[in-house]
């Protein structure tokens, strides 16, 4: 699954990404909070199990979308969602579906000049973490075997300073 991710410490706040969002959609459907000094995206995350699309009435409202043809913007998708992500604008329920149709990346990271947002492979990331850790252990254990002769010298250590006693 891809999410939009944002490295805070590269955004500058400069809102580009929301205003080719509303460019592209009437809305901006990614909006930029500043906490402290750095700068977040509130963004929908197309959860799994979407409390979102469960809560619709309609069924108008999609994990990755919103079908406005069957949203009557009774608002209850807005009360649900845990990140504050969706919104209505026109009578309608608006989220982000990172420019689904579009052949290339989402146009928020295209506008985006500090190449601060990114579009990242969440399983590829997962691999690449697991594959990071078992690297470390497996190093470890090459560290940690001690050759025949190493428990030998441990051994003779120990009884030499239990023999001083």
């Amino acid at each position: 699954m891809e999410k939009i991710t944002i490295q805070s410490d590269l955004c500058d706040g400069c809102i580009d990404c929301e205003h080719t969002c509303t460019g592209l959609y009437g809305t901006s459907r990614i909006s930029i909070r500043e906490i402290g000094s750095n700068y977040y995206p509130i963004i929908c995350q197309q959860c799994e199990n979407a409390p979102c699309s469960i809560i619709c009435p309609t069924g108008a409202m999609e994990r990755v979308d919103v079908n406005t043809e069957k949203c009557i913007a009774c608002g209850l998708c807005v009360m649900i969602c845990p990140f504050g992500a969706v919104h209505i604008h026109d009578k309608k329920a608006n989220k982000c579906n990172r420019c689904k149709g579009i052949d290339e990346e989402p146009g928020c990271i295209q506008s985006c000049s500090k190449r601060a947002l990114a579009l990242i492979d969440t399983d590829l990331l997962v691999a690449q973490k697991q594959e990071e850790y078992l690297n470390k252990v497996a190093g470890m254990e090459k560290r940690n075997k001690k050759s025949f002769i190493d428990i030998l010298e441990t051994t003779a250590k120990a009884n030499k300073l239990l023999n001083k006693e």
